[in-house]
Parts: C-alpha cells; structure tokens; sequence
C-alpha cells in the first residue's frame, strides 16, 4: 500500500488517548504483530544480530472539530495525527512488510503503544516493556516522534508543580481587608517573564532550561479579593540533571517567593547518544541533521530502561496537535528510504 493511503486509513481511525483498541487490532492485522493489551510489538530481540527497534505511539491528541473525514490535497495527508504520528506508523508498516528482514544485517522490531500523550504515570510504553523483556536487549531504539527529518538527540525532561500563594479574603470594595493572593504572585510571575532561557551545551547540540506558567487560578467570584492563588509550573530541563536535582530547583524557586508547592509530574530527560555506533552509522548513511530535542519524547524512558535511543521521523513538529493537522507525501516517502538505506546498510 502507497505510504499517504496508508497514512489516510491511520488517519480514519480515530484513536485519542485512551480509545487506541480498534487502532492496534488494524496494526496487529497488517502487520501479524504481537496484540499487548492495546500494544503491538512486531518482532523479537535476539541475540545473533544487533536489534534496531523502530517505536511509533498509537494515540492522539484529543479530537477537534475538522479532523474527520481525513483527506488527502496538494501533496499532504490531513487528518488528526498525520504528523503526531500515524505517517510514522505508516513508514514502519510498509518497512515491515516489504524489507527481506531475515537478511538485514539488524534485527527489525516494531513497537507500537499507546497513551504516550497523557499523563506519563498512564503512560504504556514501560508497562509493555515488563511483558516484553528482551526488548530491554535492543543495540538502538528510533522514536518515530516529529522532527521533520532530523536526528533529534536526548529530550528535555518535564517537571510540573502547583505553587500556591495564601490571602486572605474581603469585599472587592475594601480590598485593604484582606490580602490579594493573585497580587501576592506577581512577584514571580515578574520575574519569570524576564528570566531567559539557560542554554546547556552538550557536544555539539545546545539545549535552552526554561520555566513557563501555563494556567493560574484563584476565583472566589467576581468582587471578592482572592484568598488563594495557583499556578501550574513546567520546568523544562537539560539532558544530565536529575529529577532529583530538578526538583529541588523549583523548590527553591517557590520558596524564594513564598509560595506552597506540590510537584504534580515528573518525566526525566534522555540521555545523548553520540557515540552510540548504530546512531552514527544512521548518521553517515542518511546525512541526516542532528539536532537537539527540546521537547520531552520516550527516548526518556526507553534509556532508563536500558535502551540507547533518539528521535527521528517525517512528521512536522509545527503540525503536531494543530488544528488542521497535515503531513507531506513526499516526507513520508523521505522518511522511508532514509530508514531502508540505514536497515539495509548498517555495518555490524
């Protein structure tokens, strides 16, 4: 099947987080996968070859109006997902079924599973990764995440927070009662708005610390001054600081500002693999280019389970959870050719 009508039939079946089930039977299907709960795995790690594991997840963002029916114009698929990620999955099924995989000079395995785009407590992929034990064994994992053709190394850890700032209430018009807990925030909403990006240089790729607000609450009603105050806190951190040492800066930042703090999420950073022989093999034979990953993907916890792993897919990052939706036709055929050339070529 042409890789944009495989991407359009992903694209047809509706799979947000949580409702993959009618997506992974039609993988298991086309593929004669391994059915793991709403998992599939094609594929085993054996030890007679290096393992190549190519990792795509099943689910969406979710749905918006406009997403159906999915559609094909102008050289591009749309549809919700085409770039995050069902033209991914696409390229591994037909690199599935077309490749002669007992004559490569790596071991082939796809891996398929679902509710990465949730919480990462509900995430399946390590869930999978404990039934599927020899995948532990793999030499180098892909994740087919968005990256627009680039070999997108490590991730940026996440870490989430609730600050709370305490008041005390009154009547709006005599405001001078109580204490304003939004008022007693912007302290370090000011200083957040001017604090730069930290710019973290490992090797040859640059990777940019960040703290971002991303919702505020403290309604009581419309004329009554708010006696509590919370933000939701991300910290964006940098490959090789700890989810220990993570924690204790935001810590240290809301105590500086005199706010409670309760961390909400905590999803460690990847690792960079530059020297991993695989990785730069796929460099050589594909030129792709190599940058960092900003974003967090489950190159994290594919690393923390043991499996050298980085990002690399056809997808559109500036695409991923847009409304509208698209992938282009011809990164689709890019992404597959540059995958066979590696699978093929790689010298073991």
């Amino acid at each position: 099947m042409q890789l944009a009508e495989r991407t359009l039939r992903l694209c047809e079946i509706r799979s947000p987080v949580g409702e993959e089930a009618e997506l992974a039977a039609y993988v298991a299907a086309e593929t004669g996968g391994e059915r793991v709960g709403n998992a599939v795995v094609c594929g085993r790690v054996a030890r007679s070859r290096p393992a190549v594991i190519l990792a795509g997840h099943l689910d969406t963002v979710p749905l918006q109006e406009g997403d159906f029916p999915a559609r094909r114009s102008g050289g591009r698929v749309y549809g919700r997902g085409a770039s995050d990620m069902k033209g991914a999955l696409a390229v591994m099924i037909e690199l599935w079924r077309a490749l002669p995989r007992a004559t490569l000079p790596v071991e082939l395995v796809l891996v398929f599973y679902d509710r990465e785009e949730g919480p990462i407590a509900h995430n399946g992929l390590l869930p999978l990764l404990e039934k599927r034990p020899d995948l532990r064994q793999a030499s180098l994992a892909l994740c087919l995440e968005p990256t627009d053709l680039a070999l997108q190394l490590g991730c940026c850890g996440s870490m989430h927070a609730t600050l709370a700032f305490a008041g005390r209430s009154a009547h709006s018009a005599r405001p001078w009662q109580g204490e304003n807990a939004i008022h007693k925030a912007g302290a370090l909403l000011e200083h957040l708005r001017g604090l730069a990006p930290r710019e973290v240089r490992i090797g040859e790729l640059s990777y940019r610390e960040v703290f971002t607000v991303t919702r505020i609450e403290g309604f009581t009603g419309r004329n009554v001054v708010p006696a509590r105050c919370e933000l939701n806190l991300n910290f964006r951190f940098a490959p090789g600081r700890s989810l220990d040492e993570a924690e204790a800066e935001v810590l240290a930042l809301s105590r500086r500002f005199g706010a409670e703090t309760v961390i909400t999420d905590r999803a460690p950073s990847g690792p960079v693999i530059l020297d991993n022989p695989l990785l730069q093999e796929l460099r050589a034979l594909t030129a792709a280019p190599v940058e960092a990953k900003q974003a967090w993907t489950d190159v994290a916890q594919l690393a923390a389970a043991g499996i050298p792993a980085a990002n690399f897919g056809p997808g559109e990052q500036a695409q991923a959870h847009q409304k509208g939706e698209s992938c282009g036709e011809e990164a689709l055929q890019r992404a597959y050719s540059m995958l066979e050339r590696f699978l093929r070529g790689a010298v073991t």
